[in-house]
């Protein structure tokens, strides 16, 4: 289990003549990611969720809070001592074009990393290459056809299943998809995603999704838990068919209230939220961080960050200081009457 516990993780602003401040890409965020499950973090492009992610992986360093790791906190460790820590967490990168190098075939790809592997376990050559094998074929993929190819001769589809199959190699404990299936093909898509949810039964690793697209959250993350994310701070959260079901929070609406409606078998919510303007991130409200786009924003939004607070008769968090039900998500059109 890994517990994301009040992280913060502020970025230097830029020089120059148009010099811009320092971002503050989390406000203290809690995360946790059980054994074998699956959890999901939604937002706006810049919310914080990839620093979220990179941070896990050992990418990036956080400000404050802590991360613990089967009941040890990175914090008391120094930088070098958390190496195998942040190795029982592998990323699988958005790219696929560029996450491979392209003057390496697929099966030197694989090597150096089963080879360190092998290191570990004390295993042999005939280890590697058995293990090799099993890898592309736990990702869909024909070993035969697959390893002396080189990158550029895979289909993008192909190569991210690649991209799996190598963070697979030192046998994580969690996987990051860090909008995994966003350059790749949609007729493929669904592929990736079915290999994501199966993985967790197959090798009993737990899945981070990060993703702008509900739809894919909902789907990977079915059974698991939904964070959602805004400016930093977890807004709202909960399982994921109750925060896309029920959202509680107005930014969590919005989002709902932003996916295309299949006209003709669908219907809009008649309750669609629609934020009063763009994000501007050179102002930080002294209260609820949405409030300057929130429709339904009160006096008392402006005064202080309300803070996660439990729907009352359920597991559901919410910042809000004025939650509603709201029906927001698409219906299907009622057919005729018999």
């Amino acid at each position: 289990m890994i517990e994301v516990r009040e992280l913060t993780r502020t970025f230097a602003g830029r020089g120059g003549m148009l010099g811009r401040s320092s971002v503050q890409a989390l406000r203290g965020v809690d995360v946790t990611i059980p054994d074998r499950g699956a959890v999901s973090l939604i937002g706006e492009s810049g919310c914080g969720k990839t620093t979220l992610g990179r941070i896990l992986c050992g990418f990036e360093q956080f400000d404050g809070g802590d991360v613990i790791v089967d009941g040890q906190s990175l914090r008391e460790l120094k930088p070098q001592d958390r190496v195998p820590y942040f190795r029982r967490v592998q990323l699988i990168h958005q790219d696929p074009y560029s996450a491979l190098n392209p003057t390496r075939t697929i099966g030197q790809i694989l090597a150096d990393p089963l080879a360190l592997r092998a290191r570990q376990l004390d295993a042999d050559g005939g280890w590697q290459d058995a293990r090799r094998a099993e890898l592309l074929g736990l990702v869909g993929l024909d070993p035969d056809y697959v390893l002396p190819r080189y990158p550029h001769m895979l289909s993008g589809g192909m190569r991210q299943r690649v991209v799996i199959a190598r963070a697979l190699t030192v046998d994580p404990e969690v996987l990051v998809a860090d909008e995994a299936v966003s350059m790749i093909d949609v007729s493929l898509r669904l592929g990736i995603l079915q290999l994501l949810r199966d993985l967790r039964d197959k090798v009993g690793v737990s899945v981070l999704f990060i993703t702008h697209d509900v739809a894919t959250a909902r789907y990977v993350g079915q059974g698991g838990e939904l964070y959602v994310i805004y400016r930093g701070m977890v807004i709202e959260q909960g399982s994921t068919d109750t925060i896309i079901q029920r959202p509680a929070h107005p930014y969590t609406q919005s989002l709902l209230s932003a996916i295309p409606v299949l006209r003709g078998i669908e219907e809009p919510g008649p309750d669609r939220v629609v934020p009063t303007g763009p994000l501007d991130e050179r102002v930080v409200p002294p209260g609820c961080l949405f409030e300057p786009r929130c429709p339904f924003a009160a006096d008392d939004c402006r005064a202080a960050v309300p803070a996660l607070s439990r729907r009352s008769g359920t597991e559901q968090l919410h910042a809000c200081l004025h939650p509603a039900q709201r029906s927001v998500v698409a219906v299907p059109v009622a057919g005729p009457a018999a």
